[in-house]
């Protein structure tokens, strides 16, 4: 029989289940909504809205040739 090591990385598959007790499922329930009520969740939130207006502008950006791509040569002779 194999033994758990931490040190080590598993792996498992999409189809595969695992079995959680009331009390299991009750400490991440309970954990997921505690974090996502903190403050620091709501800043989490922030940051993620404010990088899909960036990423928006990005879009725009290139698509109207305001920003350009930086090609490989440019960004060796830049980093020198």
């Amino acid at each position: 029989m194999a033994q758990y090591d931490p040190a080590k990385r598993y792996t498992w598959t999409p189809e595969d289940t695992f079995t959680l007790t009331g009390a299991q499922f009750g400490l991440f329930l309970n954990t997921v909504r505690a974090y996502l009520s903190s403050e620091e969740a709501a800043r989490f939130q922030l940051m993620m809205q404010a990088n899909q207006v960036i990423e928006e502008l990005m879009i725009k950006g290139v698509e109207s040739d305001i920003i350009k791509e930086v090609v490989a040569e440019e960004t060796a002779t830049a980093e020198e």
